[in-house]
């Protein structure tokens, strides 16, 4: 069975005495003193016998005895650090939402791409302001990645969800391209037919089995030759 010894430790004008194994390191009595000093176990500096101990020396090693007395202090400078690397996670975990969120939309209009490549891939049109629409909401969407900062897993996560809005965006292009084409008259597929002019078209009566000119009246209630446009669709 471990022994236990119990040591007093100052911190600022106020004594702490704390239970402790003597075969203990200084990094678990750190983290005891974390609840009555309320300075986190990585933000101490323990010193004992003038000297700083690590957090990883044992206290019987150095000479720790019961009712041994050190001094905590704060380090500033590893406060600093922490506080950096709590915001830098901080602001991962917000960037990794955002990614989330933007992602959950991307879906949704990655739906509405899919349907109008169907429907124009048949030979069907669309209104192109449908296109310009979801061209312009996947967009906005780029437009919130490139805004979010982001680093390791977090930043590839964000150059992939990129890559994939920039595909339905070039996608959208191409069919808007095939939709402002669809529906019109291919060369070769307007056939005229004329009627021929006057000089050459003559008229004939067939009456008790003779063929005669027709009259000049006849002639004078024609219409002008106009042409006539077949489209076939």
């Amino acid at each position: 069975m471990q022994p236990t010894i119990r040591v007093r430790v100052k911190f600022g004008s106020i004594y702490h005495e704390i239970n402790i194994s003597s075969q203990a390191t200084f990094g678990e009595l750190k983290k005891m003193l974390s609840g009555p000093t309320g300075v986190h176990h990585e933000d101490q500096k323990l010193m004992y016998k003038d000297k700083e101990r690590s957090s990883k020396t044992y206290l019987d090693v150095v000479g720790v005895k019961d009712r041994s007395k050190m001094v905590l202090v704060e380090d500033p400078i590893n406060q600093e650090k922490r506080y950096i690397e709590m915001r830098k996670n901080a602001q991962m975990e917000k960037a990794a939402k955002s990614i989330s969120e933007i992602s959950l939309e991307v879906d949704r209009f990655a739906g509405q791409v899919s349907a109008l490549e169907s429907v124009i891939s048949k030979g069907g049109k669309v209104a192109e302001k449908t296109l310009l629409n979801l061209m312009e909401l996947l967009m906005n969407q780029l437009h919130k990645l490139d805004g979010i900062t982001a680093d390791g897993d977090v930043k590839l996560q964000r150059k992939m969800k990129v890559k994939r809005v920039q595909k339905y965006v070039e996608t959208l292009d191409v069919l808007k391209i095939k939709n402002s084409t669809a529906g019109t008259i291919e060369n070769g597929d307007a056939k005229q037919v004329q009627e021929p002019p006057a000089s050459q078209r003559q008229e004939h009566i067939i009456s008790n089995g003779h063929m005669n000119a027709a009259s000049p009246n006849q002639h004078d209630r024609y219409q002008p030759p106009f042409t006539y446009d077949l489209h076939v669709i």
